[in-house]
């Protein structure tokens, strides 16, 4: 069966399914129905409102991926991947369902956080470090933003993985380096540096599964997102930021469901997470150039949906 649609605002119009008009029981963001559930999407913040108290609604909710570390850095975390309607991030199992009362609830669809910098030049310094991804939030339900990827440095001292939905992947460096945890039931951790012979970098952690850790010439893969079916299509989201070449190494690759990849030459820049999908951005070449740039998160996005009947 076909999904109908509807825009914002034209929630009261019923729209024929079969031989049966229905009409939404909600307003806000983009209205679809697969025959069985009213289906809300939000790929910006807005206000869900109910023309009458609704029970058992179900929800996606993926906050904003982290920016890919600059200069040889380490990938972006995913946004956190919270949801009532199949399995959660880092191994959860789905959450309870919501009541909405008739009243307009706030939805915050939170932006990815930026990739981290680097000046130009071989072996020279980090100026600025990746941001986290901002949370997304529906009602009780929190996601938290992902956590940045490891710039090399920035001036004199290193900065840190970030902790987040999903955690950030280690940078490249003569030390041992470490990815950062991610949120329990919402994602997981990043990977871990190798700091020799040669020196690869981690990818960030994803919704369903640790970013990889570097080997002696690859840097560590993201790791791998989550499949929600929640608006009658099995879409995956919420993938880590592959880690930054140095040295030799090959990138790591992003993690299924929007992460992005990560440089391994001066001449092009990491690839950004996925909009709309809560991926991490993907981590920097080490040594100067446009690649030396780490990639922007991916937005998040918010779902909702309700029986029609």
């Amino acid at each position: 069966m076909a999904i109908s649609s509807l825009k914002n605002g034209t929630s009261s119009r019923s729209l024929l399914v079969g031989n049966t008009a229905f009409a939404p029981k909600a307003s806000g963001g983009t209205i679809t129905n697969d025959g069985t559930y009213w289906i809300h999407t939000f790929l910006s913040s807005g206000t869900f409102t109910p023309v009458i108290s609704l029970s058992n609604v179900d929800f996606l909710v993926i906050a904003g991926g982290a920016g890919g570390g600059g200069g040889g850095g380490g990938g972006g975390g995913a946004g956190g991947f919270r949801t009532s309607a199949g399995t959660s991030g880092g191994g959860n199992t789905a959450e309870s369902k919501l009541t909405c009362a008739a009243t307009g609830i706030t939805v915050t669809v939170g932006g990815g956080g930026s990739g981290g910098t680097t000046t130009t030049g071989s072996g020279t310094l980090a100026n600025t470090t990746a941001t986290g991804g901002s949370n997304s939030v529906f009602s009780t339900i929190t996601s938290t933003g992902g956590g940045r990827g490891q710039t090399i440095s920035v001036g004199p001292a290193w900065d840190s993985a970030g902790t987040g939905g999903s955690g950030g992947g280690a940078a490249h460096s003569g030390d041992a380096l470490y990815g950062a945890a991610g949120t329990a039931n919402q994602g997981y951790g990043g990977g871990n540096n190798r700091n020799s012979p040669l020196r690869g970098t981690g990818g960030g952690g994803g919704a369903g599964g640790a970013g990889a850790s570097a080997t002696s010439s690859v840097s560590g893969n993201g790791g791998s997102g989550v499949a929600s079916s929640i608006n009658g299509s099995s879409t995956t989201y919420a993938g880590g930021g592959g880690g930054g070449s140095a040295e030799g190494n090959t990138a790591g690759t992003g993690g299924s469901g929007g992460g992005g990849g990560g440089s391994n030459t001066t001449a092009v820049a990491a690839t950004a997470g996925t909009t709309n999908y809560g991926g991490g951005g993907g981590g920097a070449y080490a040594y100067g150039g446009t690649g030396a740039n780490g990639g922007n998160g991916g937005s998040g996005l918010v779902i909702i949906r309700y029986a029609m009947a």
